[in-house]
């Protein structure tokens, strides 16, 4: 069980969904900046939406955390760099409400060229203002969808059936996504000459901040109208309301401000702005499939399993075929490093037989967690591996092979002079069946003694005789030899862990070669 704290309203059905998963849910509605630094210790997991700031300071008071979890699209509230550098995986709920900002989007859109706002506000003040508020149709007119993502798609498709011309601007689109869509993709400069509408896309980046600025309203077709329901910041707010007072902008339409609530915005002044409190994800649907989108997030990546959300995690996605495979990973991980003092500056891992040609990137990450997990005192996870394998100069390559002899599927992992494989049993349960050459079968297991010994009668009694003189059970052990019969091993599972004395004392016996504690 662990616990997660909640620190803004959350749909029910996703504090459900914790809790049936065996989890302590503590939703904290009330706190300051102060208190939540001293409500966050002891906490696995957290969640919020976009009031809470997760600073690095709330971060390293959280030492227990594995994973913050932001109910919604935009991580601005989140520090993912000092997360990232704590090995706390950061996850967010990104398409819990593309349907409703694809919508609100058109909204905006629509009630700017009409002006539907402010036609309503004058007539429920009496006053009749028909021809006051003579808006432009958007039949016909060119549409500039800046960022092609999954609302922009969305918002592209809806738009079709306007009968609009649509163009677009995303670096990282391709063409054929593009015409997918029926959109012409140009530079963002030639876009703005030509559209007579656009609506924005993007995420904030260092790249996007300001992006609509002076220097581009000025390069825009006379008369361009703006739509903004993505991020604050964007746009240049100062700028836009110069371009609106000298008519090179006809108008605007925004969810979302630099800074909330917009008191100082310049645009609040404009008749021809339409104005909302960032509603873009405010519908009942949204904020139900939010809650119930970042429960699963979390229920995941407490339980160790593949987080298809996660944003810092450098494996983004894991075949199904794969998918089993994640443990066994781990395991061949921290077993592999058990066998070293000081690890090697190289790491192979090969996948054979049917998990040859899957995406077997994230069982990587998985073998990089077990290996600094066992061989370093820092909190790892499949956030900070691949950080600690640059700190520590080593490198890894994979190799996939398709056939795997008398298995299915085999993963082996080679450093330096030594070689672990493990796949997954009948049973569907890890199986370690080789170490260093000699072919065993054995279950991993919290803790396991690895003794490689000349292959000679009386060995086997000798180690066990010494853990039992010290009360220590033996639950599982394998036995097996190299191919040509000089050396033999034995792996073991023990109840508890044991005493650097007694594995020195195995040592000194006559005929032992090697002996190795691997702990989990």
């Amino acid at each position: 069980m662990a616990k997660i704290l909640v620190t803004e309203k959350l749909a029910d059905s996703g504090l459900e969904a914790m809790r049936a998963a065996g989890h302590e849910v503590d939703v904290q509605l009330e706190w300051t900046k102060e208190t939540l630094l001293d409500i966050i210790k002891g906490k696995d997991a957290l969640v919020v939406r976009s009031a809470t700031k997760v600073t690095e300071e709330v971060l390293q008071a959280g030492k227990d955390l594995k994973v913050v979890g932001r109910a919604g699209v935009g991580l601005d509230n989140v520090d993912t760099k000092a997360a990232t550098a704590l090995g706390v995986m950061v996850v967010n709920a990104p398409e819990s409400n593309i349907i409703s900002a694809a919508e609100h989007a058109i909204a905006l859109l629509l009630s700017q060229a009409r002006n539907i706002p402010q036609a309503h506000g004058a007539l429920v003040q009496g006053r009749w203002e028909r021809s006051k508020w003579e808006g432009v149709e958007i039949f016909g007119k060119t549409i500039g969808i800046v960022g092609l993502g999954r609302i922009g798609g969305l918002v592209a498709q809806r738009l079709s059936g306007f009968g609009v011309k649509l163009v677009g601007y995303d670096p990282y689109i391709s063409e054929e996504r593009a015409k997918k869509y029926s959109i012409e993709l140009l530079p963002l400069e030639e876009l703005v000459k030509v559209a007579d509408f656009i609506t924005i896309h993007l995420p904030k980046t260092k790249e996007t901040a300001g992006l609509f600025n002076k220097e581009l309203f000025a390069k825009a077709k006379t008369g361009i109208r703006i739509v903004n329901a993505a991020r604050g910041g964007i746009i240049d707010e100062e700028a836009l309301a110069e371009a609106i007072r000298e008519g090179k902008v006809a108008g605007a339409a925004l969810d979302v401000f630099s800074s909330e609530p917009p008191t100082d915005s310049p645009l609040l002044e404009l008749p021809s702005v339409v104005v909302t409190p960032h509603l873009g994800a405010s519908t009942g649907e949204a904020q139900d499939k939010a809650g119930e989108q970042i429960a699963e997030q979390i229920i995941l990546a407490l339980a160790g399993d593949f987080v298809p959300y996660a944003v810092n995690i450098s494996a983004k996605s894991i075949s199904e075929p794969a998918k089993p495979y994640l443990a066994v990973a781990e395991q061949l991980g921290r077993f592999i490093a058990g066998l070293f003092d000081r690890l090697p500056n190289q790491l192979e891992v090969e996948y054979q037989g049917l998990l040859a040609g899957e995406e077997v990137s994230m069982l990587t990450l998985s073998v990089l967690k077990g290996v600094f997990a066992s061989a370093t005192e820092e909190p790892v996870s499949y956030v900070n591996a691949p950080q600690l394998a640059e700190e520590h100069g080593l490198e890894i390559r994979e190799i996939q092979s398709p056939t795997a002899k008398d298995r299915v599927s085999l993963i082996t992992v080679r450093a330096g002079n030594h070689e672990v494989a493990a796949t997954l049993g009948s049973d569907k349960m890890p199986r370690i069946v080789s170490v260093d050459g000699h072919s065993i079968e054995v279950p991993p297991a919290p803790f396991m003694l690895v003794v490689r010994n000349n292959d000679k009668p009386g060995m086997i009694g000798i180690v066990g005789t010494i853990l039992g003189n010290a009360d220590i059970s033996i639950r599982n052990m394998a036995v097996g030899q190299t191919a040509g019969g000089e050396t033999a091993l034995m792996v073991l599972s023990t109840e508890q862990p044991i005493a650097e004395q007694l594995i020195e004392a195995i040592r000194k016996e006559k005929g032992i070669l090697e002996v190795h504690q691997i702990t989990s």
